[in-house]
């Protein structure tokens, strides 16, 4: 720098690329006196060297937001005015940790850089220690106030860059006889979820857009896991521009663990977030930016994504729209999460926008709101009740309370993303009532005993029909054949001794068991569908009336020549086949559950929680049901026992085993700051981790519930088998009735008779006959049956056998794979 040039720093806001980057460069550069221009946008700030006696301040300034950008001053205000000075005031009080750079004009007009320094001093024992080093400080050009403070073992000062350097200030403190040094910036390790690699070549392509960034020691890219493990120092490169190299090389990045230290330290206690006042709150991007409105956040499902250049292409479209704070898109979840400005925009218009750039897109229901039974204990007045609904209303992030006194139960409507269900249990207990979490497996057990119940009912069914239908068999085929006598043994003229025991057989069967086919039948026609059970029910009414209408006619007649003709034996058999596969039926359904089922009991049902005592800064520990954790808090796993939830190991290591969620059949090794999943089973170690997803975020509620919509979704084939079966019943029934009037016409006209039936059989029995055979041979059961079966039992299989499938298209397309 030549002693007639200066230096300006300016606070760019705005910048999303470096297509920003090269257009504020581009503008500047020419600009006349202008000797050099370097913008970051890492760093969201342009450096320039000018000549001050042909460039001032202003015009740079104004040139930089004519691109679009939002400036500020942060040095080099010669010329500037005092709306420059301002600026770089405002900036250096919204940010006191970070270093602050002042602007300090002296008398002849020229820059100070003032600036604000902590260093580490080791070896001081009392207040004549921190007196030396006050003093030795205070002696030094360009030093001004300096604060040594003997518990921290440190000492912050404001110095003037241009007159002495930090080095200085550390031999001043060194030849007063103790160690000085800069604070030391451990590296930490972060995870990053890669998405899109398919070989090695791809793990090669990130490893080499990563290792070669500033502060980037190591790099570690699984290709099986789709992570990269980077350790760096934060104070040199930022996390967020690891992920922009990743996502430059062609790759969807995005942070899935929260760093953790290398150094294996013990881990600090949970920190509870408390509204601050908007004065104590410390700035981030967004509080810089100026939003004209509330700020919401919403997630969207988009389809038609096929790699990461659709991904870039939709996250481009949204952060040039104005009123989209930030956004992130997930290719294989199929998900967007948008944070936008109320006012100006709306879920369904972000929707729009991605519609318009080729993508199917619809807004997912907002799932922050959270709701939770518990079971309390000690109320014995409406006081008690009131008190606890009254003072839990006052806790932030509580949307409704309420509780029942007699049922000693209250249920808590909350937003999960502002307090959790411990805090509703630790508040109404320092009330002085017992709060204890519903049991959240009920409803699982409701259903389960249904289900069990329903598998008994059909069972029972099966075997009641079963004793009447096959005696009535017996007797309609094999006893005609060996004592027709008796069977023929007439009661009264027109009724035999077989036709009275069918019919005292039959009743029970048609009436008593079939009672559920009728009742099903009647609410389906009286919502104008038709199912299987109106073709059950109409099919053995039609046989059970034409043969009471028989043997009426027969006794009537008094007809001692032969027996009439019936069909006891067909509303009997009919309904013992219908109960047989109803039971068989419910069987299987309740035996794709068993994967289902075994998944959820991987949860462990309590966890441990790890607490600093803020006195002693001793670690406690006690013992709290899992659906009590939240994210953020500090666990301890004990050798033996199931991992509680997702989250990364902060103290000590142990072997995992994850077969059962992972498929993974040989332990894998855990160290500090690698993830665990919850529901995986630890091994002879103990370690301490610190969770990160909670609840339905866990990798093991995903798995749950993506084995759940698989099981209930529907193959694209079924499509058209319910489109059928829509109109399957009703043309089987007109089926049968052509059938009967074409027989009748045939036996009426030529007096031909089908083979099987004998010769003196009446024709309307013949017609009657084959009109039955057409309606209970016609069934749509396989029709809506068949398919969602398979998909359940393919699932259920997959899921035990540790293969995910994502539903019936999945499982539709592996059977064309050749």
């Amino acid at each position: 720098m030549t002693s007639n040039s200066q230096t300006l720093i300016l606070s760019v806001k705005g910048m999303t690329c470096n297509s920003c980057v090269n257009s504020i460069e581009s503008q500047l550069k020419p600009l006349p006196g202008v000797l050099s221009a370097s913008v970051s946008l890492s760093e969201e700030k342009a450096t320039i060297l000018f000549n001050p006696s042909l460039q001032n301040a202003a015009t740079i300034s104004e040139t930089v937001e004519d691109c679009g950008f939002d400036v500020a001053f942060l040095s080099g205000a010669t010329g500037a005015g005092s709306a420059k000075k301002q600026d770089s005031a405002f900036l250096a009080e919204w940010d006191p940790l970070s270093e602050k750079v002042g602007v300090v004009e002296d008398g002849w007009g020229d820059v100070a850089e003032e600036k604000e320094l902590r260093i580490s001093v080791k070896g001081m024992t009392c207040q004549s220690c921190v007196s030396a080093v006050t003093q030795a400080l205070k002696s030094l050009p360009g030093v001004e106030s300096p604060v040594v403070d003997l518990a921290s073992e440190s000492a912050t000062l404001r110095f003037d860059g241009s007159i002495i350097s930090v080095d200085n200030i550390l031999s001043a403190v060194e030849d007063a006889g103790f160690e000085a040094g800069l604070p030391s910036t451990d590296p930490s390790k972060h995870v990053i979820t890669v998405k899109g690699m398919t070989c090695q070549s791809c793990v090669k392509a990130v490893t080499g857009a990563v290792q070669p960034l500033l502060g980037v020691s190591s790099v570690l890219v699984e290709l099986e896991h789709d992570r990269a493990t980077v350790t760096l120092d934060t104070s040199l490169t930022s996390v967020q521009k690891v992920i922009d190299a990743i996502e430059d090389a062609g790759f969807e990045a995005y942070i899935s663990a929260p760093p953790t230290s290398v150094k294996a330290v013990l881990p600090k206690p949970p920190i509870i977030e408390r509204p601050q006042s908007p004065s104590k709150l410390s700035p981030s991007r967004s509080s810089i930016d100026t939003h004209r409105g509330p700020v919401k956040n919403v997630t969207l499902e988009v389809h038609g994504m096929t790699c990461a250049s659709c991904v870039a292409s939709i996250e481009k479209h949204l952060r040039s729209t104005p009123g989209v704070v930030s956004c992130k898109v997930a290719l294989l979840a199929e998900r967007a999460e948008v944070q936008f400005e109320e006012l100006l925009l709306s879920g369904d218009k972000i929707a729009g926008l991605i519609d318009d750039i080729g993508f199917e897109a619809r807004v997912l229901p907002d799932e922050v709101l959270g709701s939770v039974d518990l079971k309390i204990f000690g109320m014995t007045c409406g006081s008690c009740s009131g008190k606890i609904e009254r003072e839990t209303s006052k806790l932030p992030g509580i949307i409704s309370v309420s509780v029942n006194l007699l049922g000693q139960s209250g249920r808590f409507q909350y937003d999960s993303n502002v307090i959790g269900v411990r805090d509703i249990v630790e508040k109404v207990e320092s009330l002085g009532f017992n709060a204890f979490l519903a049991d959240a497996g009920s409803n699982a057990q409701v259903e389960s005993l249904q289900r069990t119940k329903e598998i008994q009912e059909w069972r029972k069914a099966f075997w009641k029909s079963f004793y009447f239908a096959l005696p009535v068999a017996i007797i309609s085929m094999v006893l005609p054949m060996l004592t027709p006598s008796l069977v023929n043994l007439a009661i009264i003229p027109g009724l035999s001794l077989g036709n009275l025991t069918m019919l005292i057989l039959t009743v029970p069967v048609q009436f008593g068991i079939g009672k559920r086919l009728y009742i099903a039948a009647w609410k389906a026609l009286k919502h104008g569908s038709y199912t299987m059970d109106v073709l059950i029910t109409l099919g053995t009414s039609i046989a059970f009336l034409f043969s009471v209408l028989s043997l009426l006619v027969a006794v009537c007649h008094r007809d001692d020549v032969r027996s009439p003709q019936v069909f006891f034996e067909t509303c009997t058999t009919l309904i013992t086949f219908v109960t047989l596969g109803r039971y068989l039926e419910n069987s299987a359904k309740g035996k794709t559950s068993t994967a289902l089922s075994k998944l959820i009991s991987l949860a462990p049902t309590t966890a441990t929680l790890l607490t600093v005592d803020e006195k002693t800064g001793g670690l406690g520990e006690r013992s709290i049901p899992s659906e009590f954790v939240k994210a953020g808090d500090l666990l301890k796993v004990f050798p033996g026992e199931r991992v509680p939830t997702d989250g990364v190991v902060e103290f000590g290591g142990s072997d995992v085993d994850e077969s059962l969620v992972t498929g993974e059949p040989v332990p894998v090794r855990k160290k500090v700051g690698d993830a665990v999943i919850g529901g995986t089973v630890n091994g002879s170690g103990m370690f301490h981790m610190r969770a990160v997803r909670v609840g339905s975020d866990t990798t093991l509620a995903q798995i749950v519930k993506l084995v759940n919509d698989a099981q209930v979704s529907k193959a694209p084939i079924q499509d058209i088998a319910d489109k059928v079966a829509g109109w399957f019943v009703p043309g089987v029934i007109g089926l049968g009735v052509v059938t009967f009037l074409t027989w009748m016409c045939i036996m009426g006209v030529w007096g031909w008779r089908p083979p099987g039936f004998e010769e003196d059989s009446s024709v309307f029995y013949v017609c009657v006959n084959m009109c039955i055979s057409v309606i209970v041979v016609a069934c749509p059961c396989a029709l809506g049956l068949a398919t969602p079966t398979a998909v359940m039992v393919g699932t259920g299989v997959g899921a035990k056998l540790g293969i995910l499938i994502k539903g019936g298209g999945p499982l539709e397309k592996a059977g064309r794979v050749t």
